[in-house]
């Protein structure tokens, strides 16, 4: 017998030894909560290795009513990857739900009573890389049904607490269900019951994370198109294809933006979302009061709502929806969290989804290891780094920048390096299977730590930049995508797998630092001018001598001359778009 089939004989005697030794736990598996986080990790887990016995516990009663359930309804790239590919979900997204043209922002100007005056920001076009709008009823139902074809078990029951079991004992799962309390027990515990947190409050696991937003949303049965709100040829001249009823919409201001989003039923999801330093929660924390904001800062679409006032059809609030917690992932107690049990940052770009789908592969990927009987201790401690840390350069996205929001050259700047970033780092690396590898693979991890200082300093700059920013551009539509040429080679990147992942790694992280530096060398040229205003000449001296900054201009100089990016995305107060390459 050789070396190979040595190896495969002890690894099918250690998976038997392990199945043995599992089967005393009435479940491989208990997941708490039955929504989108613990459907679609329960269809990955069967995947992966289909004799895992898998137990879902959720007081709902499915098929539950197509509502707004949560904050947000849209996937962007690694969430629609996951559910289209990875979970095989790819005719369900494409007859039941509806495929998003991107995001699209308008930004405030003269009152926001006619949205072809406001700047907008969106693509003329779809992207390669479909991405879809949401209905999450509709969804966890296809889930669902999945989930008991796969022969994952579903109790309509509530989680009272789970005893962990001690050494390589199971966990006791005490369950209550009406008047009858049952238990259950299960070697890994996962906790997926939303904004309940049962493990992060049992096992005091949760964290503030400094970003204190709120939001409010209401459905509106109707179909809502932000395109016909005006009939200018010019303005619908802008999309080469396409309708912005498609996109999610958001209608920018001083630390809000509101979302207009359509969804397969036929139904519109509105939302506000405020920071309190701007727009108290009191402010819009009721229909009554929400719709009153609507019409102070969104005349325009309060009038359009006011069409379909008797088709309002519910009302959800969340105050201070962010929030972390201290562990995700636990190899030697053996449970994890996922969804919003454990991280949620903010609805803006929709990241919530995503982190279900990299969390999940990560508890997927540790559970399966050590099923099979892998010791997974040093693994599940690298990968909650790896999660915390990622989720923690996610979070400065957003925490302190809603005051952008009302800046409107920064925030289309932004929004553009935002994207770019997650297309070349976050997507990528999805896209080719490398966070569930990152344990196997240290050597990757200086590029990780290099790309989220990167991130980190790039979102400061923002919020110098705006600090310093006053007025606004003439431009009236900045595009996202088709202009832009290394938008599309970002984009593209995450299209299959790298046949050289190494080299095009790199290539992007080069190609991130180039946009970096052409952001800063474009805003540092133009606030440079401005000798009369001291607080601009600081802070354009201050950027000036930071090492960093310093260095991606270099980056920029360097990579232009060979091979040049286009202008035309970085606004200011005294220029109009530039397509030029130079």
């Amino acid at each position: 017998m050789n070396s190979e089939a040595r190896a495969a004989l002890a690894r099918r005697i250690k998976t038997r030894l392990a199945e043995a030794d599992h089967s005393a736990a009435d479940h491989d598996v208990t997941i708490i909560g039955g929504g989108v986080a613990a459907l679609t990790l329960a269809l990955e887990l069967r995947s992966e290795r289909p004799a895992t016995r898998i137990q879902i516990v959720e007081p709902t009663p499915h098929p539950v009513a197509e509502i707004t359930h949560t904050v947000g309804e849209s996937t962007v790239e690694v969430s629609a990857h996951y559910l289209r590919d990875r979970l095989g979900l790819g005719d369900h997204l494409r007859t039941s739900q509806i495929r998003k043209m991107g995001l699209r922002m308008f930004f405030s100007r003269e009152g926001n009573t006619d949205i072809t005056q406001r700047l907008e920001v969106g693509g003329s076009s779809f992207v390669p890389l479909a991405t879809y709008q949401i209905d999450r009823g509709r969804l966890e139902n296809e889930l669902t049904e999945r989930c008991l074809a796969s022969g994952v078990d579903i109790a309509q029951a509530r989680v009272r607490s789970v005893e962990f079991g001690a050494e390589d004992r199971p966990h006791t799962i005490s369950l209550q269900s009406g008047d009858v309390s049952t238990r259950t027990t299960a070697r890994w515990v996962v906790d997926a019951s939303g904004r309940n947190r049962t493990l992060p409050r049992q096992l005091d696991l949760k964290r503030p994370n400094g970003h204190e937003c709120s939001a409010a949303w209401f459905r509106v049965a109707a179909e809502i198109d932000v395109g016909q709100w005006s009939d200018d040829p010019d303005w619908h001249a802008r999309l080469i294809e396409g309708e912005r009823a498609m996109s999610t919409n958001h209608l920018m201001g001083d630390g809000y933006w509101v979302w207009l989003i359509r969804l397969a039923s036929g139904a519109t999801s509105v939302g506000i979302v405020a920071d309190p330093a701007f727009h108290a929660f009191d402010e819009f924390n009721t229909l009554e009061k929400a719709r009153a904001f609507i019409r102070e800062h969104e005349p325009q679409c309060h009038g359009e709502l006011v069409k379909h006032e008797n088709l309002i059809m519910d009302f959800r609030v969340m105050k201070k929806y962010s929030h972390s917690v201290t562990k995700a992932f636990d190899g030697k107690d053996r449970w994890c969290l996922t969804g919003d049990a454990g991280i949620f940052l903010d609805p803006l770009y929709s990241s919530g989804l995503d982190l279900v789908a990299i969390g999940n592969g990560l508890i997927t990927d540790m559970i399966s290891r050590e099923l099979d009987g892998e010791d997974v201790v040093a693994r599940a401690a690298i990968d909650d780094s790896l999660f915390r840390s990622l989720t923690d350069m996610w979070l400065n996205i957003y925490r302190d920048q809603y005051a952008l929001m009302g800046a409107p050259t920064v925030m289309g700047a932004k929004v553009v390096w935002d994207i770019a970033f997650y297309w070349g780092f976050v997507g990528f690396l999805y896209s080719n299977g490398r966070f569930v590898s990152v344990a196997d693979d240290p050597e990757v991890v200086p590029y990780l730590e290099g790309l989220i200082e990167l991130s980190n300093r790039v979102q400061l700059f923002f919020r110098e930049w705006a600090s310093v920013d006053s007025g606004e551009s003439a431009a009236q539509f900045l595009d996202l995508y088709r202009p832009l040429n290394f938008m599309a080679v970002l984009h593209t990147s995450m299209i299959g797998k790298a046949p050289k992942f190494a080299e095009q790694f790199d290539a992007n992280a080069l190609l991130l630092r180039q946009v970096a530096g052409q952001l800063i060398e474009t805003v540092l040229a133009d606030k440079s001018s401005s000798f009369a205003d001291d607080d601009v000449m600081r802070q354009a001296q201050a950027w000036q001598r930071d090492p960093l900054l310093r260095d991606l201009r270099a980056v920029y100089r360097r990579e232009q001359a060979i091979n040049p990016v286009n202008h035309g995305w970085i606004l200011t107060t005294e220029r109009e778009l530039r397509p030029s390459l130079t």
